[in-house]
């Protein structure tokens, strides 16, 4: 299929931002001081993460991104200002003395992940309030906007958000996380995978008992659409127009960890670019198959893309 010109689509992002940290080594030994192996640290790498991710995807695809979001007064902060503005992402990051940017540290060994350490604290106190007029004066200058939520506290206006966008005739689009749906309300799509879906709606026992709780959730909700991605399964579309599904890709996966933010950047993009749903849920399912076939998280460059296609 011809992939749409994405130069002039404009993506308003909002959400939790991390770094994302990788140190990679040589692991030949078990230490003497415990059971577990000896990394020779040889190279380190730092990624944006979590929100900041999603906007790496969608300057990766061609668009014009604009990043809303608040980091700490810290190293870990500047630095992940710094990767963003090598992107050519416009980032307006607010910063709070009061929290720690949250960081994730990845030490791998023979391109294997050996240990995981997060880094963060949860906000005590409200970190985004200046950011909703700097949201509302943003709307007009975009076409698609996406709400990347990772529990971290950067969201906690996100119903009068969607509000605001809907209210501007914008399309939303929302990353979920927790078992609280109800203030994702009145957005245009929700991406929830399979275990966060399984989580809100409960356990189904086939296909039917499936689009019977996915159109029960979103009816309650009041979205346009739901789109539940299914790991192996490949991802399902479910809207007032019935269901539509996407197969998963034949292909190694070699590491899942950022593929969500692939998705919802690539339907964020092609639907900003005139897709329809189920061509942008089509080009989402082709970006995340390139992307679970590398190391970390990565993006899906539009060349990749087309060359899938």
């Amino acid at each position: 299929m011809q992939i749409p010109d994405t130069s002039s689509t404009r993506i308003l992002i909002v959400g939790d931002v991390m770094l994302d940290r990788y140190w990679f080594g040589d692991v030949s030994r078990i230490s003497p001081e415990a059971p577990v192996p000896v990394v020779k640290v040889e190279r380190t790498e730092e990624r944006p993460g979590g929100a900041a991710n999603v906007a790496r995807n969608c300057a990766a695809l061609g668009a014009r991104v604009t990043l809303l979001s608040v980091v700490g007064a810290d190293e870990a902060g500047r630095t992940l200002a710094g990767l963003l503005g090598s992107f050519g992402i416009d980032c307006s990051l607010h910063e709070d003395a009061r929290l720690s940017t949250t960081v994730k540290l990845r030490v791998v060994g023979r391109q294997q992940q050996l240990l995981r350490i997060d880094f963060e604290n949860a906000p005590d106190h409200e970190v985004l309030q200046a950011k909703l007029a700097d949201f509302e004066s943003r709307l007009t200058g975009c076409d698609v906007v996406i709400l990347s939520d990772y529990g971290k506290g950067g969201l906690a206006h996100i119903t009068e958000m969607i509000s605001l966008a809907r209210a501007a005739g914008k399309q939303v689009l929302v990353d979920p996380k927790g078992e609280d749906y109800a203030r994702y309300a009145g957005a245009t799509l929700l991406t929830p995978n399979r275990s966060e879906f399984r989580a809100v709606a409960g356990r189904w026992k086939d296909e039917a008992e499936l689009a019977q709780k996915a159109d029960r959730l979103r009816r309650e909700l009041q979205l346009d659409a739901l789109l539940v991605t299914r790991s192996e399964e490949g991802m399902t579309l479910f809207s007032v127009a019935g269901t539509t599904h996407e197969p998963a890709l034949a292909r190694e996966v070699y590491d899942v960890s950022g593929a969500g933010d692939t998705v919802i950047a690539t339907l964020a993009v092609m639907l900003g670019s005139g897709l329809s749903l189920p061509e942008a849920m089509r080009q989402a399912n082709l970006a995340a198959g390139v992307v679970v076939g590398k190391l970390g998280t990565a993006t899906c460059s539009l060349e990749e893309l087309k060359q899938v296609n």
